[in-house]
């Protein structure tokens, strides 16, 4: 009997921290989730999509840990030092006061880049704490064993592919294949722990207390210079800048490329099987994200994508046309999806999956959504060179020609390709945006083949589209199903957000899918997904909602609909993809997609609020 197989323990629960109680950290190649009571529960050395050392968010029992607790019960209360990304969690006992300090310094390209060092500083502010912290690596998803060793007051854990050094300024003790240590801090004192990858260039390298503060200030200034670059001085500022700074740890900085969760099989049903791998590059949310940090006036992030698509994606006519709808943080194009049957998965949530399956779906959206960008980045950052003029043009033709195929769309369903309006859509986008950037920069395009297809794909959705019974436009041809993608028809500017035939559908959207602010995509029971089980609201779409309702003129539905939201939100101001019955984060997390339409939302709403 496997893992998987096995009989769960009704305490599934009591053995994970919910997902929504954690803080993220990162040096802009990989991240590490901390939850509220000081345990690192998820981290891939080196990058995104490296296999883990720490996973006991997906199984609690083998995944691997690196906890520091104090040995004494304790109320905790976790936040983010102001305007970065150091994630503070703080221990409240009858004894004293004390801090954990978790951050991964920013370096630049050099070889200290290579060392993804993770620091854990341990202060106490009042009276006294004891600690224990037991570091508990279990290498690539906890298939592969390691040895633990001292060398020259570090302890070094080898496994076959990858070795970590740990750095205390505190005693350690070797407990079989983990380290533990136990320790007392009285007010002013402070420990250290320093984990880095090592190998190569890269050599074991101790980390006193000096060198730590060293760190820690320049990881303050580095996000708060980052930060500054801001221009958004509307309201909700303090979330629309946690956003921000939650996307920007979600770049893979070496490529430019952006993750769309730095997770993997966090589910979207607790018990359920949808879980999925979400570490790599989705098309449709990179070029989201940068429409959105453009909004707010970070423009390197925009060049450095752009220089990723030009210099790291091979742009080739295969079944999915020039692109795919997803690829790895270096560009490569083979995803493989496998399952990891000896991981027990979030709360008993199996299966835990490595890779993703969709990445040779079809999906036509990714084409405006990226064309969309590109224009974008063309107006407020910089003119798009010739040869992105090139694959631009390239990618409308093949639109053009391609657009009135059936596909998976945005959901990604696995039910078989199907009319779905949202794709036309955002074909329609792709067209109609070539054409802005062609005239508004004097390139040269086949304008009379352009605008024939573009107003094809208008009358097909005006036509097929649009459901006289419901009085609404629909998912898909053929069906009455409706679908909160279709939310992005005036923000696309494909219809007006005052349309009647809007409105109505505005209204049918508000009936059917929105429940207290929270929108679900469909209903899978009538337009199944080709996937068993439930899930919750998708929390894209319910910033989505706000950000029609503000166009369509209903601000206060839109203002009260926005707060409503915001306290889903979790105590840092982090969201997952999805938010359950009662209220709880669930799927991968920090999700970019939630959060690149918080920060669109928050603008356009703020706009129409005057």
């Amino acid at each position: 009997m496997t893992v998987a197989d096995s009989v769960r323990r009704p305490t599934d629960a009591c053995r994970y921290a919910q997902i929504a109680e954690h803080g993220l950290i990162g040096d802009l190649r990989t991240a590490a989730l901390v939850d509220t009571s000081g345990t690192i529960d998820w981290y891939c050395p080196v990058r995104f999509d490296a296999p883990s050392v720490f996973a006991s968010i997906l199984d609690a029992d083998r995944g691997g840990s690196f906890r520091l607790t104090p040995e004494v019960p304790a109320r905790t209360k976790q936040f983010y030092f102001p305007d970065t990304n150091i994630l503070i969690t703080r221990f409240f006992a009858d004894d004293g006061v004390a801090e954990v300090q978790d951050f991964m310094p920013i370096v630049d390209n050099s070889r200290e880049a290579e060392r993804h060092r993770l620091i854990r500083r341990v202060l106490c502010v009042r009276g006294s704490l004891p600690f224990t912290a037991r570091v508990a690596p279990r290498f690539d998803y906890a298939r592969q064993s390691h040895t633990v060793r001292a060398e020259e007051g570090l302890t070094i854990f080898e496994s076959p592919e990858l070795s970590l050094a740990l750095t205390s300024s505190v005693t350690v003790e070797t407990d079989g294949a983990d380290v533990v240590s136990t320790f007392k801090l009285v007010e002013g004192e402070a420990a250290v722990f320093a984990l880095d990858r090592i190998g190569g260039t890269v050599q074991p390298r101790h980390c006193p207390q000096a060198e730590a503060e060293e760190l820690f200030d320049a990881t303050v200034c580095y996000w708060r210079r980052w930060l500054s670059q801001s221009r958004y001085r509307g309201r909700w500022r303090e979330m629309v800048h946690r956003s921000a700074l939650t996307l920007k740890l979600l770049t893979y900085a070496p490529t430019g490329a952006i993750v769309a969760a730095p997770t993997t099989s966090l589910p979207e049903q607790i018990g359920g099987e949808r879980n999925w791998d979400y570490r790599y590059v989705w098309v449709r949310d990179a070029a989201f994200c940068i429409y959105a940090l453009l909004r707010l006036g970070f423009t390197q992030e925009a060049e450095a994508f752009v220089r990723f698509l030009s210099e790291d994606i091979n742009f080739d006519d295969g079944p999915g046309g020039p692109l795919q709808i997803m690829y790895g943080i270096d560009g490569r194009s083979e995803i493989p999806e496998q399952m990891l049957p000896h991981l027990e998965g979030h709360q008993g949530s199996s299966p835990v999956r490595v890779g993703n399956a969709a990445v040779h779906q079809l999906q036509l959206d990714i084409y405006g959504a990226l064309v969309d960008s590109l224009y974008l980045y063309d107006k407020w950052g910089q003119p798009l060179a010739s040869d992105h003029w090139d694959t631009v043009s390239d990618a409308v033709c093949w639109v053009c020609d391609n657009w009135d195929q059936p596909d998976m769309s945005v959901w990604e369903t696995r039910s078989g390709p199907q009319y779905f309006l949202y794709s036309q859509l955002m074909c329609w986008v792709a067209i109609e945006r070539g054409m802005r950037i062609a005239r508004h920069r004097g390139l040269p395009a086949d304008m009379a083949r352009w605008s024939k297809a573009r107003d094809d794909i208008y009358r097909r959705i005006m036509r097929s589209g649009w459901s006289p019974r419901r009085r609404a436009f629909v998912q898909r041809e053929g069906e009455e199903v409706l679908d909160a993608s279709v939310l992005m028809m005036p923000l696309s500017k494909f219809i007006s957000p005052t349309d009647p035939k809007w409105l109505s559908t505005l209204d049918a959207l508000g009936e059917e899918l929105v429940s207290d602010s929270l929108v679900y995509r469909y209903d899978p029971r009538v337009s199944p997904d080709g996937l068993r089980g439930e899930e919750g609201t998708f929390s894209i779409c319910s910033f989505w909602y706000v950000e029609a309702l503000s166009r369509a003129g209903r601000v206060d539905d839109a203002r009260l609909a926005f707060e409503k939201m915001l306290t889903y939100a979790n105590h840092v101001g982090l969201y997952a993809e999805e938010i359950g019955r009662t209220g709880e984060q669930i799927g991968n997390f920090p999700q970019a997609f939630t959060h690149l339409a918080l920060i669109s939302a928050a603008f356009n709403l703020d706009r129409a609020l005057g």
